[in-house]
Formats: structure tokens, sequence, C-alpha cells
């Protein structure tokens, strides 16, 4: 019987995090098909595309209403197609708003369905749970509190660990990353990270600038390094320092180089979000902020569970690094919280050695340990290689 795989990543993150699960899939099925929704990296582990994942991204509520009837119609003619010629097995990564309506049809249809990386209902939109239930064969999750939640509602579930995890050293060389980005070992450095996504640098570059010159008063000998993905995103922070008369001396910008930046630096001024993992899996201390539209913000707030944002306190379960968000977010205060961390190395070193106990929870081999989970859902008397 011919084993195919019907997968749907959206953006670029899941298109990464499902190329590396086809990847461990195909030592187990090196003759399985792979089709659906995908981006580049899937396509280059031999994945069919009907469609580009990118075909998938939204950029908040506004974006989402905006393009709801294309969104729509892409999933009902995929859906379509996987009943008219229905799959082994249904992954969705990522994506839920696309995907959990989507898992739901196809679990109707005797097609088992898998959801890598489970939505935040610890954080908010708990009631999601009921949808999940209905949706999904088994949830595959990335912290290793989250099964737990599911387990209680009668969700099959398996923690898979975080895919960063495995491919961050436990012990990052920051000497390296300091000669690569030809910076002296003496030197003060600040990384600045205010988001990959336009929206985020409009919301955060200029604060982010300003707090930086704040800090450069009082510590000259400082530099700051600004890695920025895109050249949109370069363009929109070069324009903010325009707007607070800031030369380009003074900030370095960085085509993309993010793990280098943080690996480097002594203290990250970072977005909340997956970067904020990312510098504690760089055992590089922080400060965690945000800024959105207000409206936007309050009505985050009144949904959210969790007294915190940031990934590095919800995962250690305290407030382990400063978050400063919305109207907290100030120049001064960011410069404060980052002028803390350079003044108290003995507590950046006690940082450090929480995130590697952190680093080493998530380390889980999440690739072969997800298509291993993955394998248990196919249909009784399906043989697979092992």
């Amino acid at each position: 019987m011919k084993i195919r795989i019907a997968m749907v990543a959206g953006e670029t993150s899941g298109d990464l995090l499902a190329a590396h699960l086809i990847r461990a899939l195909r030592a187990h099925l090196p003759d399985a098909e792979f089709y659906g929704i995908g981006g580049p990296r899937m396509q280059g582990e031999g994945f069919e595309a009907w469609w580009e994942s990118e075909r998938l991204a939204v950029h908040g509520y506004v974006d989402a209403l905006k393009r709801y009837r294309e969104l729509s119609g892409i999933r009902r003619s995929l859906l379509a197609r996987l009943q008219a010629g229905p799959p082994t097995v249904f992954i969705g990564v990522d994506a839920p708003d696309f995907n959990l309506w989507l898992e739901q049809r196809v679990k109707q249809a005797g097609i088992p369905t898998i959801h890598f990386v489970s939505p935040s209902i610890w954080a908010w939109r708990g009631a999601r749970i009921k949808t999940i239930a209905r949706s999904v064969t088994r949830m595959l999750c990335l912290f290793p509190f989250e099964t737990e939640i599911y387990e209680r509602a009668g969700v099959p579930a398996t923690y898979v660990g975080h895919p960063l995890a495995d491919v961050f050293p436990l012990e990052p060389d920051r000497q390296a990353a300091r000669l690569k980005l030809q910076i002296a070992p003496h030197r003060h450095v600040i990384a600045l990270l205010p988001g990959s996504r336009e929206s985020e640098v409009r919301n955060l570059g200029r604060l982010f600038i300003d707090a930086a010159m704040l800090l450069a008063q009082r510590r000259p000998e400082a530099r700051f390094v600004v890695p920025l993905a895109t050249r949109e995103t370069r363009l929109l922070f070069e324009q903010a320092m325009r707007e607070s008369q800031v030369a380009p001396e003074k900030i370095r910008i960085l085509f993309g180089h993010a793990s280098e930046a943080m690996t480097a630096a002594d203290v990250v001024l970072v977005a909340s979000g997956t970067a904020s993992l990312e510098a504690a899996l760089l055992k590089r201390p922080m400060v965690i902020s945000y800024r959105i539209g207000k409206w936007q913000y309050r009505l985050m707030r009144r949904m959210a569970y969790l007294p915190w944002v940031g990934l590095p306190n919800i995962l250690c379960g305290e407030t382990v690094v400063p978050e400063l968000l919305q109207d907290a977010a100030t120049p001064q205060a960011l410069a404060d919280a980052l002028d803390w961390w350079l003044a108290h190395p003995e507590e950046r070193d006690a940082l450090a050695r929480r995130f590697t106990e952190l680093h080493q929870v998530l380390r889980q081999d999440t690739a072969e340990k997800a298509a291993r989970a993955i394998l248990s859902c196919f249909p009784a008397g399906l043989t697979t290689a092992s």
C-alpha cells in the first residue's frame, strides 16, 4: 500500500519545521509521498506543493479579515482534493486557525490527523481545546507542561521537545561569534531584536533605538548590533534611526546573523516571541519588550491566563528576565533594565546556568521523536520500516 502523507505548513517557520519532519519520516518511509501546502525547504525534501506556505501568512486580525475569502477558498479546495484521494495521514504544522478547521473535517472522513506545535492554549483562548479534541488524533507538543493539559481533555499528546534546542549548542562559542562579527572581546555589546515582521519593527524600532542611545550616554564603550532578516525591515529600522537623528555608525545593522549577534552580546533587547527563546538557548540575559495597538493589547490581556508573555519566564515558571510591555516600555525603562544586567555579571552567570537546565529539558531530538509519534497513528496493519 502506497503511503501518502498530506501536510499543511504555514509561513517560513512552519516550512522549516516540516522539512525536518519530512526528512525524519523518510528514514522510516523511504517511498512515502508528501504533498499539500508547503514552502521551499519542504520542497527541497521532495514535497509536492499544491500551494506555497507563504500564501497562509497573515499579520494580525485586520490582515486575516481582509484575506478571509482567499484563505477559505484555498482551504476548501484542499479539503476537496483530500476527500477525493484520501491520504494515509494528515499533518498540520502550526497555522492553527487554518489547520484545525481542515483537520476536523479530515478526521471525520476517517483519516488520522496530527497537529505539530500546540497552539498556546495555556496562555490564551483555552476554550479552543474543545475544537482541538474534535479535530486532532494526536497533538505534538514542544513544551513539557503541555501534554498534561491535553490529556485532561482526552486528547492524546506527545512531548517532542523544541527543535531549536537540538540545533543550538549547549555551550555557545561567544568568542567565535565576536570574531565572525569583528567585535572586540572587551566591548560591551547589546543586541537589539525588534522583531521579524514589518509591523513589529514599526512599533518597536524607534523605541529600541532611543533606549540604546540613552544607554550609550552611560556606557560610551558599548556597541549595538541589530540583525534584521529582510530588506523591508532594514529600511524601516533605518528610517527610525533617521527620525531619532542617530548616526549610522552608532548602531550596526546586520543582514541576518541573529544567532551570532545574540551569542556575541552581553545582553539582548528582544521583542516577545520565538527570539526570546533563542536568546535563552544561547544563554543570554535579556529584556523582553512589546508594543501593539491599544485595543488589541486590551483584548489580549483580557484573554491571557499567565502573568508573563516571554517564553523564558513561562518555561521557568517565574520572572527570570524583565518584561516591559506597552506603556511600561519606555526608552528610560529599557535602558535601565539593560544597564542592570551589564552591572551584575554574577546574575548573568546564574541565569546562564538556569537556561542550560532549560535547554537540556527541551533537547529531545524533536524531528525523530515526532516522526515516531506520527508512525504510531498509522492505520492498523500498515507496515512501516523502523
